[in-house]
């Protein structure tokens, strides 16, 4: 049976601007927004299950990234226009790290589309600047980006900046980072970013800001996001900066998000 959203928006593939985008079930929309050193298939595969309750996941390879045309450097103002367009009637919007900064770009420019946003431990360096332990590791990864290293070092060094721990990635995952390194570096600093706060406070729909429980800047940066743009915030106790891998534990609360929504 074709839904009222297939008709509104019919299944996407890769667009003119060379944006791939895989797409798991149908129903209402979903996009898939993933963050640096990750493509969106090897990022969002927990969520997979949640195109089961009626939703059209659009796992989206932002650019430089996966199956996508190639980029000097990731941008995130460039990766806004891309997503902003994928939204096409009305989207859920996820974002995660600074895919979560790529989704508030999107939401700003497009409040009318957005059904509701969803910001995973978001790179918003410009915000809790009453934090300690958020500046600091603002200033610690300002610190990494100019620094020399073999590209396996780097990822090593990044992910521990971060809050994560390199040994519970699986090796194919770091082997994976290695060759995204440079597009990391070359890109727009997630740290140089203007938030549109005052445009997500003003935008009319469910906002949810989720942080992992395991960094206080993190959880301080997330709690004073939530705070001045009208969101409600989430903590998934433990996860790490990778919230999405922890499956059902995140899946239940974007679930509980997108059904407050009036379809």
């Amino acid at each position: 049976m074709t839904t009222r959203d297939q008709l509104l928006d019919p299944p996407v593939s890769p667009s003119a601007s060379g944006i791939h985008v895989e797409v798991w079930g149908s129903g209402t929309p979903v996009v898939l927004v993933h963050g640096s050193l990750a493509t969106g298939v090897s990022e969002w595969g927990a969520q997979r299950p949640l195109a089961d309750a009626g939703y059209s996941l659009r796992v989206v390879d932002r650019r430089g990234y996966g199956n996508s045309a190639g980029a000097v450097g990731e941008d995130y103002l460039a990766d806004a226009v891309d997503i902003a367009e994928l939204m096409g009637s009305g989207a859920h919007l996820v974002g995660h790290s600074y895919g979560g900064l790529v989704a508030m770009l999107a939401a700003a420019r497009r409040p009318e589309a957005t059904r509701s946003l969803t910001l995973l431990e978001p790179a918003a360096a410009a915000i809790a600047d009453h934090d300690e332990s958020w500046q600091q590791l603002v200033a610690d990864v300002r610190a990494l980006w100019s620094q020399d290293l073999p590209d396996r070092e780097w990822v090593i060094r990044f992910l521990r900046a971060v809050g994560s721990d390199p040994d519970q990635f699986p090796p194919e995952m770091l082997a994976e980072a290695m060759p995204l390194v440079q597009l990391f570096r070359q890109g727009r600093p997630f740290f140089e970013a203007a938030l549109p706060l005052a445009e997500l406070t003003a935008g009319d729909y469910p906002k949810l800001v989720v942080s992992g429980g395991h960094h206080p800047g993190f959880d301080a940066m997330c709690t004073d996001l939530a705070t001045r743009i009208g969101a409600h915030h989430a903590v998934v106790e433990g996860a790490g900066h990778e919230i999405q891998f922890t499956g059902e534990p995140l899946n239940a609360l974007l679930l509980g998000h997108w059904q407050t929504v009036t379809p």
